[in-house]
């Protein structure tokens, strides 16, 4: 009997990354969960056990390689990483915005996503048909004002995803981009600007139906469930009512 596929999926505690996470149990693979909140991702790994899916938590922060280093030996052969980490502070404009937050973004999108993805790479490849999925942004492809620093790192996590396909073509590892436009999420804005819910609730006031975590979470199932052969390169996903990073339709 084959063994049970094995997806890796980092910021699992919450928002697209439990969502992908219960994806993909669903899908039959055997999920390991991580993030920095070890509650959270333990009680996801619970509450997907209990309904008779194979998933283990592990507290893991993507911008310590050493962590991360440790964590990849325990594996030998991996079906898929999702690399999910990451997030956004912040929506001053270039003239003001915090180095500090450009920093933290940049650490957290690219540089985690580069240790994570080096880190179990070799496990990938050993498995004869890995997947690596990166979740950018729309933000990865075009600008808007206040979006400088966070902009700035997910066109890092673009171009990186798009070099390392070119670079590992002809392996057996296929490179996937998923670039999700508006999803509300329970944090995602309210982290950015620092828990001020006022502020978070405008990003998404009058938009019909953004995005949801579950309908990202199901656009990746699709993708990484694709025959081997198949490799969705660029998946770009908005809301109806989104055109475009600047332009919304808003009912207000």
């Amino acid at each position: 009997m084959a063994a049970t596929p094995i997806a890796v999926v980092t910021g699992a505690s919450s928002g697209i990354g439990a969502a992908t996470a219960r994806t993909l149990a669903a899908e039959g693979f055997r999920v390991v969960l991580t993030a920095r909140r070890k509650d959270r991702i333990e009680a996801l790994a619970a509450e997907l056990t209990e309904v008779g899916h194979q998933a283990t938590a592990y507290a893991l922060d993507v911008t310590d390689r050493a962590a991360v280093d440790e964590f990849a030996t325990a594996f030998r052969s991996l079906a898929v990483l999702v690399n999910n980490a990451g997030g956004a502070l912040g929506a001053d404009p270039v003239a003001t915005g915090d180095p500090a937050d450009w920093r933290q973004m940049y650490e957290t999108n690219v540089i985690g996503t580069l240790n994570v993805t080096q880190a179990l790479l070799p496990a990938l490849t050993a498995s004869g048909d890995g997947t690596i999925v990166i979740l950018s942004s729309t933000a990865a492809l075009s600008s808007y004002e206040g979006g400088g620093g966070y902009v700035a790192a997910k066109h890092g996590e673009h171009v990186l995803a798009e070099t390392l396909r070119l670079e590992i073509v002809g392996t057996p590892v296929r490179v996937i981009e998923v670039a999700p436009g508006m999803v509300r999420t329970e944090e995602f804005a309210t982290t950015r600007f620092r828990g001020d819910t006022e502020k978070a609730a405008k990003v998404y006031a009058g938009v019909d139906a953004p995005l949801t975590a579950e309908d990202v979470a199901d656009t990746i199932g699709w993708a990484v469930t694709r025959p081997s052969h198949v490799n969705i390169d660029l998946l770009v996903v908005r809301p109806r009512a989104q055109a475009s990073n600047t332009k919304v339709h808003r009912t207000l």
